[in-house]
């Protein structure tokens, strides 16, 4: 067995931590969370716990019996599965810390924690089982109420996990990891995207198109294209998300959705270039391909009628048409309030109310727009909103607001 040099009960902190998406400031705040009125008014600073944090981390120090409890409480872990463990809960701590691939408590079982393990440890022993054990994980962490940021974290060391595989493993497994290796690269450019790196965005985009061509994947290349289209929602150039675009649907035959996507992806090329014809003709076909039976491609993207309605609003702004757009978003309001999609709906919104020259209205909700950004870690969000063009009367708020 590899040694590390931290004790087990240091690495199992980190990779309980981690696998929360926690950072050492977070889990100050919830041991302070779990802690009584009494004892919480003698905790120490913010800034204090989580240099104890990461001291404990680290096996410089040890928590205490206070702390011990508090950690237990954060955790949802007895003292005994904390601190102690069993003997063959020691490998599956010992490979989730080296890697930094999440550990999903009680999603998996022990035999197949201690089975991906010893994959890890030796690739050739990769099989069906190993890629269904990190599909499962992508799946887990597919979710839009998670920060960007935290997102990136995780599903990076997730990729190089399956980098190896792809590479190393068998004959009979190896393209499906580099199938898994291309959706993840993807998932990640996007959410590069949302934390507001663009050129993070692009790279791993880049990466998810290699991936897919090298598995000679038609569908899997075109899905990623269309989708490296959308990575662009300022001025910039125009002409390449069409290109884009165009290049995805000539892959061949595109279920109804991707299909939908790369049309949804042109139709915003096409608006901020100012071609309204052109636009609006995309965007019907989309919506046309969105109406079409067909089954869904098991990639991870949100193409429903939400998130098209949203796309041609913001397709209107562009084209300053903001009465057109503020239509379609007030007749469908942002339903999830808490993820960073809502948040760049608001922006948007805010966006047409400046350009209709509703001033209240544009500066409500970019008031709201920017608290939720700045909960969700929305970056692309905030970009929106530094377009909005507030009127004159209204620089004060705005100044207010920023």
């Amino acid at each position: 067995m590899v040694a590390i040099d931290v004790p087990i009960w240091a690495a199992r902190l980190r990779v309980l931590r981690r696998a929360r998406l926690w950072s050492r400031t977070e889990l100050g705040k919830r041991l302070a969370d779990a802690a009584d009125e009494t004892s919480r008014d003698r905790l120490p600073s913010l800034d204090t716990l989580t240099r104890m944090i990461e001291l404990w981390e680290a096996g410089e120090q040890r928590p205490d019996e206070r702390y011990a409890e508090l950690l237990c409480r954060a955790f949802g872990v007895d003292e005994t599965e904390l601190f102690v463990g069993d003997a063959t809960e020691v490998g599956t701590t010992l490979w989730h810390y080296l890697t930094g691939i999440p550990l999903m408590p009680g999603m998996f079982t022990a035999e197949e924690e201690e089975r991906t393990g010893r994959a890890i440890e030796a690739p050739q022993r990769a099989d069906d089982e190993t890629i269904g054990y990190f599909r499962t994980i992508l799946d887990a962490y597919t979710r839009t109420d998670l920060r960007p940021a935290d997102l990136i974290n995780v599903l990076r060391p997730v990729f190089a996990g399956i980098e190896v595989f792809h590479r190393d493993a068998g004959s009979p497994v190896r393209r499906a990891f580099l199938l898994l290796a291309a959706e993840n690269a993807e998932l990640i450019s996007r959410m590069h995207h949302e934390a507001g790196d663009p050129y993070g965005a692009l790279t791993w985009s880049d990466e998810a198109i290699r991936d897919a061509r090298e598995a000679a994947d038609t569908l899997l290349e075109a899905y990623t294209l269309a989708q490296r289209g959308g990575l662009s929602d300022t001025p910039g150039d125009p002409a390449q998300l069409v290109a884009l675009a165009v290049a995805a649907r000539e892959r061949g035959h595109l279920p109804p959705r991707v299909d939908a996507l790369a049309r949804h992806h042109e139709a915003q090329g096409h608006a901020l270039a100012g071609d309204h014809d052109m636009c609006h003709r995309r965007l019907e076909e989309s919506a046309q391909s969105l109406a079409e039976p067909g089954d869904d491609p098991p990639y991870r993207f949100d193409c429903s009628a939400e998130a098209h309605n949203t796309l041609c609003a913001g397709c209107l702004v562009d084209l300053g048409r903001a009465r057109g757009a503020l239509d379609i978003l007030e007749h469908q309001p942002p339903q999830a309030p808490s993820t960073y999609a809502a948040a760049y709906a608001l922006a948007r919104m805010a966006h047409a109310y400046a350009d209709a020259h509703e001033r209240e209205r544009s500066v409500e909700t970019a008031r709201q727009a920017l608290i939720l950004a700045r909960r969700t870690g929305a970056s692309r969000a905030l970009r929106e909103l530094a377009r909005v063009r507030i009127p004159r009367q209204a620089t004060r708020a705005r100044r207010v607001l920023v």
